[in-house]
């Protein structure tokens, strides 16, 4: 692990405490530990030693603390007071009773910025009920967009609720608050639901429902399979290309390297000629491999590229020249995103460390007292 007067990043000097969990609490501890952060995770005891293959967890120190233990909670206690940020990803009340909910540690850290990350958020008729990614998506309306040309929903894995909806939006919210904390000097709870975070996300297709450019019938739609010109299509070897050619020159191009000349590929917005140009799309795309697509639609303004698995994606030459993967503790992973300039991103660590004590962590920011953090 590197010491963190090494690191780097625009968030160095800035303290957080995470406590473990899974899914977006982590994966927002991640990103903001890429971008320079000194977070610590406590753990439970016996947990604090994670796989090196847990990616999501790298870059943190770890302590193990039972907070069902007085002396512990007040170690955890001190730990927050010396901190900028805290994340944590319980039911709502879990925090308050254990005795390190928002009133408490707020009025021995005013700074602090307190982020929550739940699905269902801090109050409301299902606040206190379990869930998932998918369970969060549903209600927002995301997972009917995703459907099948049968019709049945096909889950986005938990991209769209636990990392796009959830973990992104409380990192924008946590770092929106460490600013504002900059000017006032004092800290505030950030509020994170997937389903507030998702519901967000769909601005654009609620407008496009509000104007009448959007169907409830799947795969009719401009951005969900419906457009012969914006989908995947399977070719020769059971490979697939995807096709993403919205705008008039864009849809030229595909045309025009594609071969697509007859007349009832003339007009691109005709919606009622989308299933039967769908159809001489699919039975040409068949005709060739994806690599051979690929060779002729990849780097045009047709807007198209092969459709790559998770083992095969950071050996695409785009992504290998922008080092989109790197090779850390021996195991191929993504890379810090987004990029800066002057302030580069790292890994900070492996995520197979040795916990260490908290009086440690505490004596190490007691040399730097947090006011002058960030």
């Amino acid at each position: 692990m590197k010491e963190q007067s090494a690191a780097t990043g625009p968030l160095r000097g800035v303290r957080v405490i995470e406590f473990a969990g899974i899914g977006p609490g982590p994966f927002a501890s991640m990103l903001l530990s890429d971008m320079g952060a000194d977070v610590v995770s406590i753990a439970r005891p016996g947990q604090g030693k994670r796989d090196v293959r847990d990616f999501v967890n790298r870059g943190r120190r770890v302590i193990e603390l039972d907070l069902k233990s007085a002396a512990h909670i007040e170690q955890a206690l001190d730990l927050i007071a010396a901190a900028d940020v805290l994340i944590e990803g319980f039911r709502p009340q879990v925090m308050e009773r254990l005795g390190l909910g928002p009133d408490v540690v707020l009025k021995r850290n005013p700074r602090l910025v307190y982020g929550r990350m739940t699905g269902w958020g801090q109050e409301g008729p299902l606040s206190q009920a379990a869930g998932h990614d998918i369970n969060y998506i549903a209600i927002t309306g995301a997972l009917d967009s995703f459907r099948s040309g049968s019709g049945e929903t096909v889950s986005p894995l938990n991209l769209v609720g636990d990392y796009g909806g959830g973990a992104l939006y409380l990192v924008v919210g946590v770092l929106a608050a460490v600013i504002e904390a900059r000017t006032s000097g004092k800290g505030q709870v950030v509020d994170a639901a997937m389903c507030d975070g998702v519901s967000s996300m769909l601005t654009m297709f609620h407008s496009l429902r509000a104007t009448g450019r959007w169907t409830e019938q799947p795969r009719t739609n401009l951005l969900d399979g419906g457009a012969p010109f914006y989908r995947t299509y399977e070719c020769k070897d059971g490979g697939f290309m995807a096709i993403g050619a919205l705008e008039p020159q864009f849809y030229a191009e595909l045309r025009q390297l594609a071969g697509l000349d007859e007349e009832c590929y003339d007009a691109q917005m005709n919606r009622a000629e989308w299933p039967k140009v769908q159809e001489k799309m699919a039975a040409l795309f068949k005709t060739k491999t994806r690599d051979e697509w690929a060779k002729i639609l990849e780097g045009s303004d047709a807007c198209a590229a092969a459709v790559l698995g998770l083992f095969d994606a950071p050996k695409h030459p785009h992504l290998a020249a922008r080092q989109t993967f790197v090779t850390a503790d021996g195991y191929v992973q993504p890379a810090p995103a987004p990029r800066f300039s002057r302030t580069p991103s790292a890994i900070q660590g492996s995520p197979a460390v040795t916990p260490v004590d908290a009086a440690d962590i505490l004596a190490q920011w007691s040399e730097t007292p947090a006011a002058q953090a960030f």
